[in-house]
């Protein structure tokens, strides 16, 4: 690979923003990990917060309880009443179940949307936390081969003077060869 900086400016400019982002951390040396969280819920309104505590207890069992002994109540406060308010069939709780699931519904949906773009935050930010420790990762494995090099190198070379000493001593020894 060529270390030319104009080669290696085209190779930046081809990256996208995310692997821009994460190379200028890595080569400031900076950390990338951060609580994706805190900035999310900076971001919610009053709208937002009430939904979301809005969703979580409508989808818990205290809501389920309350309201199967609110409607047990009701029917049957209707059924032994002598003058009902709602009399069998009981069509005023049908329209109250059916504007409690109309308004419910959106209000979930809506923080199930939230929910995905929180986890999409969350998959990008551990994307780039990943990005950057495979280039720490492919960075240490640099360093590790040039150190094995630098050894490998150190051995020929110790080892070339060790024969030249060894000669040097079977020259002695042997004056006549």
């Amino acid at each position: 690979m060529s270390t030319d900086p104009q080669h290696l400016m085209e190779h930046v400019r081809r990256l996208d923003q995310t692997s821009r982002k994460v190379l200028h951390h890595w080569l400031q040396r900076r950390p990338i990990a951060r609580d994706p969280n805190l900035a999310f819920e900076e971001g919610l309104t009053l709208g937002d917060r009430a939904a979301d505590r809005i969703a979580s207890f409508g989808g818990s069992w205290t809501f389920v309880g309350i309201f199967v002994f609110a409607m047990a109540l009701w029917i049957g406060a209707n059924l032994v009443a002598g003058r009902p308010v709602d009399p069998f069939p009981f069509i005023l709780l049908n329209l109250a179940l059916s504007c409690v699931a109309a308004l419910q519904a959106p209000v979930i949906m809506m923080s199930q949307n939230r929910q995905a773009s929180k986890d999409r935050i969350d998959a990008q930010h551990d994307y780039e936390v990943n990005l950057k420790a495979e280039m720490e990762i492919a960075n240490l494995h640099l360093k590790l081969d040039e150190l094995r090099e630098q050894q490998w190198s150190q051995l020929l070379e110790l080892q070339t003077r060790q024969l030249e000493l060894l000669q040097q001593l079977a020259g002695r020894r042997n004056p006549t060869a």
